[in-house]
This record gives C-alpha cells, sequence and structure tokens, in this order.
C-alpha cells in the first residue's frame, strides 16, 4: 500500500516536471514562428534549467535531457543563423 501511495505522489511529480519541459519548449517553438531571434534565445536559457532540472528529479533520464537540450539549442542556432544570412 506504501509503495502505492509512493508512486502515484511520484507520477504526479513527474507529469508536472514533463509539462514544464513541453510548455519550455513550446515557448521556444513560438518565438522561432514569430521570427524572433531575441525572443527564442531568451525561451532557449529559460527551458534548459527547466530540462535540466527534470532529468534530477527523475522524470527524464540524463541523456534524455540532454538530447533534448542538443537538438533545442541546434534549432534555434540554426534559426539564428538563417536570420543572419537572409539580412
Amino acid at each position: 500500500m506504501k509503495r502505492n501511495r509512493q508512486s502515484l505522489v511520484r507520477r504526479e511529480r513527474n507529469r508536472a516536471n514533463r509539462t514544464k519541459v513541453k510548455t519550455a519548449i513550446k515557448k521556444i517553438d513560438v518565438a522561432i514562428e514569430e521570427n524572433s531571434t531575441e525572443k527564442a534565445q531568451e525561451a532557449l536559457t529559460a527551458a534548459i534549467p527547466v530540462i535540466d532540472r527534470a532529468a534530477v528529479k527523475g522524470a527524464y533520464q540524463k541523456k534524455t535531457a540532454s538530447r533534448k537540450v542538443s537538438r533545442l539549442t541546434r534549432r534555434v542556432n540554426e534559426f539564428i543563423a538563417s536570420k543572419e544570412s537572409a539580412a
């Protein structure tokens, strides 16, 4: 019974952390769609600690979090580079 209670608490905590990560990623997507390099960079800077915190809390495995950060960083950098080359 105690194990079940613990798993329910952990499940809710992990869901909340994963939701925060998804929201942070969506903010990056919105900034890219708005063609705002500053907002995209700020959203990325805000998203990285959220993803890392979710990994520390156990919502994501360490390598999964690292992969998410890497892919987001690459997307934002490519977006900024394409904006600079077009200008």
